[in-house]
């Protein structure tokens, strides 16, 4: 059943490339969307026995994360559907049919128990999300589209080489090449201590590249200051989630072979020095589109600096994939609305949208405070629990800078959105605004969002909390 979870997006992506209709094409968005959705739902509440040879499940950790990538993709579908619409003048073939493969890859990368097909797919993700970098055309998005493309080549290559290397400390361990996860951690000691440590740093980098983590998160601002907001919702709720979750795998290999204290540290560092980095671009930045990507880098901290706080920080980490994911995909959609009718991204330029655009206003003002903790929405809780993982692991030192990140992160996001909404529309803004009609198709899909966010916030599923304990349990099992 879970590779259904592979192959029905594929199989609609296929579809799309074929379908002759480019008015009809982009249901395909939400048919497939909701196909996918039920079934992760199915195996989320019924979750199958994975065998431990596996190179393929839906494993407790895919479980963990994956419901909240299918769920985001569902409702971001639904967006598509009028996005598409009011951009008629574009082909939407291509788009279509690579939003469904990165949809079906994602799922593949969740569900790798085999670090050569983790790497294909979360590899075979960035590639194809190049073309849906490209959709609007311009020549500030082709050389976006090209930073992505050469700086995740970095990674690509960098994740490669650490394979490698895992794969050599596994044989110069006395191993017979069996690249699953379960056969590494379960050869534990046995690994090489110099090529494990290798194999980390290169990994760590590679799937950091992915995830945007500081300092190779330069891609971001460029490629989702471009992006149309349907793309940048799914790059920061989807593909970082996946690198995430294979940062989380090979941590788990390297704890077995007694070095997780090392690993720990290097998590800790890069999480601090991410959410620092993105704290200071905020507090700079004038464009609000970009805004979101130095967000997204800071969000990224957080899980890393949870990954570091043992169990506890992991469960809380994974409780932020979907908080952050959420929420960061209200505050794409509802930017996509106001960059169409203000013709602008730049706070130069951009004012009043508040008159213009009052409801994605108001949705992109609520999701600028449910990202920053505002309580009692989901990522108040999510962060509140790796503070509270960080002073029971004492890190007091660290969950201080952490705190004071989030507050320099909190004035820089609130002087741009601030900026847009207030005052009175430029003339500019003025005229495209009257184009640009704020229907239910381009307003309910970020309001539920928000919703789900407030949602997770105040009555997040016991069920959902076994699935975050049954991961944690997987990736760091008891003797």
């Amino acid at each position: 059943m879970n590779a259904f979870l592979i192959i029905v997006p594929l199989v609609g992506a296929a579809l799309a490339a074929v379908w002759p209709g480019n008015r009809t094409r982009p249901w395909l968005l939400p048919a497939v969307g909701l196909v996918h959705a039920v079934l992760t739902l199915w195996l989320f509440v019924d979750p199958p026995t994975v065998a431990p040879t596996a190179w393929l499940g839906f494993d407790p950790l895919a479980r963990a994360v994956l419901p909240a990538v299918s769920l985001l993709f569902l409702v971001c579908a639904a967006y598509g559907v009028s996005y598409l619409k009011v951009r008629s003048e574009r082909p939407n073939r291509v788009f279509v049919a690579l939003l469904l493969a990165v949809l079906g890859l994602l799922s593949a990368g969740h569900q790798a128990r085999h670090l050569g097909l983790l790497w294909i797919a979360t590899e075979a993700v960035t590639l194809a999300a190049v073309p849906l970098l490209h959709f609007n055309g311009t020549p500030r998005a082709f050389e976006a589209t090209w930073k992505y493309l050469l700086v995740g080549g970095t990674g690509i290559a960098l994740s490669l080489l650490g394979s490698f290397c895992l794969g050599y400390a596994s044989l110069h361990g006395g191993g017979e090449g069996d690249l699953t996860f379960v056969a590494l951690t379960a050869q534990g000691a046995g690994l090489s201590r110099p090529w494990v440590l290798t194999a980390w740093v290169l990994l760590l980098v590679g799937y950091g590249t992915k995830m945007g983590l500081a300092p190779m998160h330069t891609w971001k601002p460029d490629a989702y200051g471009e992006a149309p907001g349907i793309v940048g919702a799914i790059l920061a709720g989807g593909v970082t989630t996946v690198a995430f979750t294979a940062i989380l795998r090979v941590r788990a290999v390297i704890g077995a072979a007694g070095e997780g204290a090392i690993a720990d540290r290097t998590l800790l560092v890069i999480g601090l020095f991410s959410m620092l980095v993105a704290a200071l671009f905020l507090l700079g930045t004038r464009d609000f589109k970009r805004m979101l990507a130095y967000s997204s880098v800071e969000h990224m901290g957080i899980l890393s600096l949870g990954a570091a706080l043992g169990g506890a920080g992991v469960a809380a980490a994974l409780f932020h994939v979907w908080t952050n994911g959420l929420t960061k995909g209200a505050l794409f959609l509802s930017a996509g609305n106001i960059r169409r009718a203000a013709g602008s991204a730049s706070m130069d330029e951009v004012r009043g949208m508040s008159i213009l655009t009052p409801r994605s206003a108001a949705i992109f003002v609520t999701g600028m405070f449910a990202v920053t903790a505002l309580p009692p929405f989901g990522p108040f809780f999510s962060e509140l629990q790796i503070v509270r993982a960080g002073l029971a692991s004492g890190h007091g030192a660290a969950i201080a800078m952490f705190l004071g990140c989030l507050l320099f992160a909190f004035f820089g996001l609130t002087r741009v959105v601030f900026g847009i909404v207030d005052g009175r529309p430029r003339t500019a803004a003025r005229a495209n605004g009257k184009r640009f009609v704020e229907t239910a198709g381009v307003i309910v899909p970020p309001l539920l969002l928000l919703c789900l966010s407030l949602w997770l916030g105040l009555f997040c599923p016991a069920t959902l909390r076994e699935a975050w304990s049954a991961a944690v349990a997987q990736l760091f099992p008891t003797p």
